[in-house]
């Protein structure tokens, strides 16, 4: 589910995503990221990279497939505790990675839609191999990003381009993302991890406690923001047309539903 690997000689961790098809965010890979996040010392690790192993791209979002199914499985609303504490476990998961004590670098390529593009945003530093594409489809389902994703974008960049991801739901490619500020550099296919380990070995250079000064200040945590993020969210989930959306979500036999 997800692969951890650790350099004692740089003190580099490096978590790759590997759930087919393309690593969507249900249950299995919450806690597989909880259980990781559990392995992590910051006593030890000087950068962290957080890359996929999928040919398909870096995350297609959130298991909507799962997610119906458990809207199926309580037709009597019993799935909106379920939901919330769904919710309280990947937003505090984010939260963990987005404020980790080191640096934390994220390779995207291909696909970094919905849930996975929220988890890319929780990196410091972002690397887009040229294949990548940013999205965030949630509107189109009747809903909007739940994992933190809005007060996260909002925060890295400006409001021009938050407004268009987000009230039309198209994606960017990685030559926009670039010129926008959203990542820090494009790269070729397949030099996203060679650029991300040699960026990384350059921040362990640097004494701990000003690389953690440096990054609580310059990436404050927007906590308010994230609340009232999930709480719209699940608001938003009670209406039936959000159902009626993720019930033609999940009988489609596209092989890219997302788009």
């Amino acid at each position: 589910m997800i692969d951890c690997h650790f350099d004692p000689k740089d003190g580099i961790y490096e978590l790759v995503l590997n759930r087919a098809p393309c690593n969507e965010i249900g249950s299995a890979m919450l806690l597989a990221l909880e259980e990781v996040l559990e392995t992590i010392d910051p006593n030890k690790g000087k950068a962290l990279i957080l890359r996929s192993g999928s040919a398909k791209g870096f995350c297609a979002g959130a298991d909507l497939r799962e997610l119906y199914e458990g809207v199926l499985a309580h037709p009597d609303g019993g799935h909106e505790a379920k939901l919330r504490e769904f919710l309280d476990r990947i937003h505090s998961v984010m939260d963990r990675l987005d404020t980790l004590a080191m640096p934390t670098i994220g390779v995207v390529h291909g696909v970094c839609f919905g849930g996975g593009f929220e988890l890319a945003l929780t990196c410091d530093i972002l690397i887009a191999e040229k294949t990548a594409r940013f999205c965030f489809p949630e509107l189109r389902l009747g809903i909007i990003p739940g994992f933190g994703g809005i007060p996260r974008l909002k925060r890295d960049v400006g409001n021009a381009l938050v407004r268009d991801l987000l009230l039309t739901g198209r994606s960017i490619n990685a030559k926009k993302a670039v010129q926008v500020g959203l990542v820090s550099q494009m790269v070729a296919v397949g030099e996203g991890p060679n650029v991300a380990r040699a960026m990384a070995r350059q921040t362990a250079h640097f004494d701990g406690d000003a690389m953690r000064t440096c990054k609580s200040f310059i990436k404050p945590l927007p906590t308010e923001e994230l609340k009232q993020e999930k709480e719209h969210f699940l608001r938003l989930f009670k209406n039936p047309a959000v159902k009626a959306a993720l019930k033609t979500f999940y009988e489609s036999d596209d092989v890219r539903p997302y788009l």
